[in-house]
């Protein structure tokens, strides 16, 4: 049985049974359910309940909640706040500082605590949540994020993947964030491990994580075989600064990351006159793959274009048609 609580709350506020010899996997801890006399809230920023599976900021009320801290009322002020969602006079919530999310069962997980927050490049990042992304991909069975100071300029995400098998690719886990994370949550960089480095109660033993190569590593691959390979080249030397870029070097393995592929997205719509979706960046991250499923799209694109001016030209010569028939009868 695992059990979580706070002076705040009379020590215990949830609990979750556990079979035997059954120990919770990953950074995400089961907690289970309220005891009676206890209230969990799982709100956003905007103190709103978050759905289902979202990670949100754990408040806890009900009976069982202290009144504050004696002595402290600018500390009580700050962490015991109004409880909206009781209809006692005067009811609390405390903030835990927790970050949680519940589960189908409706159990609670602990995902990790709101000051493991980090700032890269100027956005507060939860790797938390992040973490719990990776997991949902089917091949992963434990995932870690954390911020590691790259040396250069600042801070960057570092994903560690434990795999169910092996198979799964890094290209495979940030397409599968972009889809639900916005860039500035996708890693720079990912480390496949066999498992997790724990310290002897259990934690994540971050000293033990291997740190990832920082410098950009150029491989001796073939220069770009066509013009759209070339363009994109172009973009991706002028964004990273770099000298040269290979026809099958990754983006990301030469020094990119999410925001500034951002830059390469804008640029590549501006040279190609048409939106380049920010998933596509991520799926392809060559320069080979990405102009071959940008020209894809420019011949669909195309076809499609051509039908649509055959279809107007069809419609131009039935109505030119109807016109003479027309005025021929009105001839008559």
């Amino acid at each position: 049985m695992t059990a979580t609580g706070l002076t705040e709350t009379t020590i215990t506020a949830t609990t979750h049974a556990l079979a035997a010899g059954q120990l919770p996997e990953g950074d995400v801890l089961p907690i289970g359910e309220p005891l009676p006399g206890t209230e969990v809230h799982l709100l956003n920023a905007e103190f709103a309940p978050v759905p289902d599976g979202a990670p949100g900021d754990l408040y806890v009320g009900g009976a069982l909640l202290a009144r504050g801290y004696p002595g402290h009322p600018g500390l009580t002020a700050e962490r015991f706040v109004p409880d909206p969602f009781s209809g006692r006079p005067g009811a609390r919530l405390y903030r835990t500082g927790d970050i949680a999310r519940r589960n189908p069962d409706g159990a609670l997980a602990f995902l990790g605590r709101s000051d493991d927050q980090v700032k890269i490049r100027g956005q507060r990042v939860e790797p938390a949540e992040i973490s719990a992304a990776l997991c949902a991909h089917p091949a992963v069975r434990q995932a870690h994020v954390r911020a590691v100071d790259n040396g250069t300029d600042g801070k960057r995400l570092v994903a560690y993947t434990v795999a169910v098998a092996d198979g799964v690719s890094v290209a495979e886990l940030r397409a599968h964030l972009a889809k639900s994370l916005p860039p500035a949550l996708v890693p720079a960089a990912y480390v496949l491990l066999d498992e997790l480095p724990l310290t002897a109660n259990g934690k994540i033993d971050h000293r033990a994580l291997p740190v990832p190569a920082v410098a950009p590593a150029f491989s001796p691959t073939a220069g770009p075989a066509s013009g759209l390979e070339a363009q994109i080249a172009a973009i991706w030397r002028q964004v990273l600064k770099v000298e040269q870029v290979g026809a099958d070097d990754s983006f990301f393995e030469i020094g990119g990351h999410s925001l500034l592929l951002v830059q390469v997205q804008r640029l590549l719509s501006q040279a190609l006159g048409r939106p380049v979706p920010g998933v596509a960046l991520f799926a392809h991250p060559t320069v080979r793959k990405l102009a071959a499923h940008l020209g894809a799209d420019t011949v669909s694109t195309a076809a499609a274009d051509t039908r649509a001016d055959e279809r107007r030209s069809g419609r131009v010569r039935l109505q030119q048609r109807r016109a003479a028939r027309q005025s021929a009868g009105g001839e008559r």
